[in-house]
């Protein structure tokens, strides 16, 4: 018995949605064949890979496995994609926040136009929750999106989960009255971090006030650079100019969840692209 890139795919699947029953319906198998397959894997490997409880999780053996079956079907796809994805063509559309688009558009555009040079990619940024409304609409053919609670779009494939931080200039708060509203800049509503940071203060029952608000994350680094305030934002994407405020008066914030939502249906340059996101983030 060898390892085959379906028997990778559904653990792979398992392993990302930690559930049979998601796993099923991103691989588009039945939850008795997922659980087949794993079973097929343990066998293969002697190990048990996951712990089958009232919530899934990988076994240690199963987190080093990971690594590997990453490495094998990535390889598998890689491959697949230089010789036969040229094939591929049409529109997508894909919709992801702003801030994100800096983190990863230009290295995923670069090289999936170059393996998909029939594919145009149409790219929207916007705010999560206008995002989810949309997709819902059938304007995106996947998205990117973050929100405050883990698994909280039920369809949606968990991406990456991370700490919230405040952050501005340091020197803003050095003779701040504990009496006097705090200074915020914030997104216009809808937006997922500004429900965290008010949610937050009012839970703690500390005073603020709104002295910026803007859609852009450009624009509100730049007022908060200028001293019109402190904002949160997740910390991998902290500006190095820009203090990560730790004071004691600041309440911790929630954690941000990063989900992956696709279009359920059969095409291989949405397939293809999630792949690339997800290879991105996940690295």
């Amino acid at each position: 018995m060898s390892l085959d890139t379906v028997t990778l795919q559904c653990f792979l699947a398992v392993a990302e949605t930690q559930s049979f029953t998601k796993a099923a319906l991103r691989v588009g198998r039945t939850q008795s064949a997922i659980s087949q397959q794993i079973a097929k894997l343990e066998q293969l490997i002697e190990k048990p890979l996951i712990l089958r409880g009232r919530e899934l999780s990988l076994t240690p053996d199963g987190e080093i496995f990971l690594g590997y079956a990453k490495r094998i079907y990535e390889l598998h796809r890689e491959s697949l994609d230089r010789f036969k994805a040229p094939e591929l063509h049409g529109e997508l559309r894909f919709g992801l926040p702003e801030d994100f688009a800096s983190m990863i558009l230009s290295d995923v555009l670069v090289e999936f136009s170059r393996l998909h040079p029939r594919v145009m990619l149409n790219v929207e940024c916007e705010l999560t929750l206008n995002l989810i409304e949309r997709f819902d609409k059938g304007d995106f053919d996947l998205i990117l999106i973050k929100t405050n609670q883990r698994n909280q779009i039920a369809e949606g494939v968990n991406v990456w989960n991370e700490t919230v931080d405040w952050v501005g200039k340091r020197e803003l708060l050095t003779h701040f009255n504990k009496k006097s509203p705090i200074p915020l800049v914030l997104s216009p509503t809808p937006c997922v971090y500004r429900g965290n940071v008010i949610d937050c203060l009012d839970k703690h029952h500390l005073n603020w006030r709104l002295a910026f608000s803007s859609p852009s994350y450009a624009v509100k680094m730049a007022a908060v650079r200028a001293g019109l305030g402190i904002t949160a934002i997740q910390r991998s994407m902290i500006p190095n100019d820009l203090d990560r405020l730790d004071e004691d008066f600041l309440p911790k914030l929630s954690d941000i969840h990063v989900s992956l939502l696709k279009r359920e249906k059969h095409n291989k340059a949405i397939e293809s692209l999630e792949f690339f996101i997800l290879k991105k983030l996940k690295h």
